[in-house]
């Protein structure tokens, strides 16, 4: 494969899905390598063990992935079991080329930090839309699920503050979990509010934290539809007859 021109050279982590690298799967193998794009990528029946996210869908750091302008596309993550401390299955923070159309479903996740992590910070430009995680379990977390537009740094100071990231299209939906310490926290940016972000069928039991509410969400605007705990305010302004496919 050729090699990318873009310096500094992206964050690694393993599972990492970018076009700068991308990752090939063979014979349920995962195999990192330096590439022009990921589209259309399958990343199927893997069993991950990491200190770092298990998975996770970038495409490019700040300033150098917005000019690289190559996003991450259609890709899908199915049957994904593993433990970590960090996220299981991750979309960013290093997404400004944009990721769009990133499918992930059938997962069983154990001892995770978070379940599901799309993340984003300032600085980051590019866009993620069209993000659906289905049928995922979760067993043992501090967050079930986390979107957040707070997470991440820069490779240097030359990045443009006012590069904010676009957050539209997230659809969660058939997600169960136990002894999950905190259902979800979603945290938009002030001037690039996260919209279109729908629950459906999610299911996240445990003990709260100290001092924690099931859900915390700011900077968000969307829809629950059967979502146990009861969600934040933020996603329960639309009528319960509708649903998700009809809200977006």
């Amino acid at each position: 494969m050729g090699s990318s021109s873009a310096s500094p050279p992206p964050k690694w982590s393993m599972g990492l899905l970018s076009p700068m690298p991308s990752v090939v799967v063979c014979e349920r193998a995962i195999v990192v390598a330096r590439g022009r794009g990921t589209r259309a990528q399958d990343l199927e029946d893997s069993y991950i063990s990491v200190g770092d996210d298990l998975v996770a869908v970038k495409s490019g750091w700040d300033e150098y992935g917005i000019a690289y302008g190559r996003p991450s596309s259609n890709i899908t993550i199915r049957r994904l079991t593993g433990s970590s401390p960090f996220a299981g299955i991750a979309v960013g923070s290093e997404t400004s080329g944009g990721v769009e159309n990133a499918p992930a479903e059938n997962g069983n996740l154990y001892k995770v930090g978070v379940g599901i992590h799309a993340k984003t910070n300032t600085g980051r430009g590019g866009f993620r839309r069209n993000l659906t995680f289905s049928d995922v379990y979760v067993e043992t977390a501090r967050k079930g699920i986390k979107i957040s537009g707070d997470v991440g740094d820069h490779p240097d100071d030359k990045y443009d503050p006012n590069a904010l990231p676009v957050v539209k299209g997230i659809l969660i939906k058939d997600v169960w979990g136990t002894n999950v310490q905190q259902a979800g926290l979603i945290r938009g940016i002030q001037d690039a509010p996260f919209t279109v972000v729908c629950l459906s069928n999610v299911n996240l039991r445990g003990k709260l934290g100290p001092r924690q509410d099931p859900w915390w969400c700011s900077g968000v605007s969307g829809a629950a539809f059967e979502v146990s705990p009861s969600p934040c305010s933020e996603l329960t302004c639309v009528p319960q007859s509708a649903s998700c496919a009809t809200y977006s």
